[in-house]
């Protein structure tokens, strides 16, 4: 879930392999060709957040996209009980539109937010179209496109909740 969060806010599409690293254990999809690596990926599916919360785990490391190589640290600064009539998850704030999936990491991104930035007529202009034809739409990295995030976080806190058993009938 966590990831599927995590997803939600950056505006990615879960397209690539993922993996949270938390006190030393990785947990991810296990993959088993994955052995001749030297390491144990456990399922992330298997753990619960709360657990790993109660443990004293505060630092969550979490890659997503290994040819792209997006690193984050994730850090809980306090949790506090769950309010009954509150949607979650739900987004406090943030700043600036993430990199486009699939931009080629970092020397990448900066490469599309050069192309983007270049001219509308001439030589370069041709480039920035092809650019944001790739992307789909007009991107701009500081507008972070709020609407989307909570749409998708919405979507994710329907999905989550319990469903209420059905009545029996007599």
């Amino acid at each position: 879930m966590l990831h599927k969060i995590v997803q939600a806010a950056m505006g990615w599409l879960d397209y690539h392999l993922w993996e949270f690293t938390v006190d030393g254990m990785i947990y991810g999809r296990p993959d088993p060709d994955d052995a001749s690596w030297g390491r144990e990926v456990k399922s992330a599916s298997a753990i619960r957040l709360a657990k790993l919360l109660n443990s004293g785990a505060t630092t969550f490391g979490y890659v997503y996209d290994m040819g792209d190589n997006w690193e984050h640290r994730i850090l809980v600064e306090r949790t506090e009980a769950a309010q009954p009539d509150e949607s979650y998850p739900e987004f406090l704030g943030g700043e600036r539109r993430c990199p486009p999936e699939d931009c080629g990491g970092m020397p990448g991104y900066y490469d599309f937010l050069d192309t983007i930035a270049g001219p509308d007529r001439g030589k370069g202009s041709k480039r920035k179209k092809e650019a944001l034809d790739w992307y789909g739409c007009p991107y701009d990295a500081d507008d972070i496109d709020e609407t989307q995030i909570k749409t998708a976080l919405t979507r994710i806190a329907r999905t989550a909740k319990p469903k209420k058993p059905k009545s029996a009938s007599p």
